[in-house]
């Protein structure tokens, strides 16, 4: 007697995103795993704790020509916003798409991410991981790209200085610059995968 079937379901899908820091030397970057059946407000969530960052300012993804974010009903934008809530990375990634994430409309900080590989599962784990990754976040409102910069080279050229010793009494004593913790970072991720990514 033959096994019946249960109903077919599609392929869940894994992605490897390479997340980069734009403008900033050394290199800040994760490489990311994520999931089909996530949205891109989870991506948000994973990104912010991958990379390091607070969650204390407003975000938006650019990818192919679309704006993605969280939509306000006083935000007179020009360009419409589209609401991330809504759209799974499933209907979005694909191998070789490249698009961003800007964090912090103020100090700019801009992701540039790639989908560098795909693989089928048949279930899905149901959190993000970081495989790999090197640097620290940047403290939040350290004034961008052109004053984390300017820490940076003074840090590497005049720890004592003046300058990187008010920076670190801002940042913490203990801040530095070239130090990443994958296994804490994925022990955030596992977090945030229980809690549902904060929704």
């Amino acid at each position: 007697m033959a096994t019946p079937r249960g109903p077919k379901t599609s392929p869940h899908h894994a992605y490897l995103l390479q997340v980069t820091l734009e403008g900033i030397d050394p290199p800040i970057w994760r490489w990311v795993w994520v999931e089909s059946d996530m949205s891109l407000h989870a991506l948000h969530h994973i990104l912010q704790a991958a990379m390091g960052w607070t969650g204390a300012h407003l975000h938006e993804f650019t990818i192919d020509g679309r704006h993605y974010g969280i939509p306000h009903p006083d935000d007179l934008r020009e360009v419409p916003i589209q609401d991330e809530r809504k759209v799974k990375l499933g209907s979005l990634l694909k191998k070789g798409l490249s698009f961003s994430y800007l964090y912090d409309f103020g100090d700019s900080w801009n992701h540039l991410i790639g989908v560098k590989k795909v693989e089928t599962k048949d279930e899905p784990y149901g959190a993000a991981f970081v495989e790999a990754g090197e640097g620290a976040c940047p403290p939040e409102d350290s004034g961008g790209i052109p004053g984390y910069q300017d820490f940076l080279e003074l840090y590497q050229t005049k720890p004592k200085s003046k300058d990187v010793r008010e920076f670190l009494r801002w940042a913490g004593e203990d801040f530095n610059p070239f130090l990443f913790d994958r296994h804490a970072t994925n022990a955030a991720l596992l977090r945030l995968g229980w809690n549902q990514w904060g929704k």
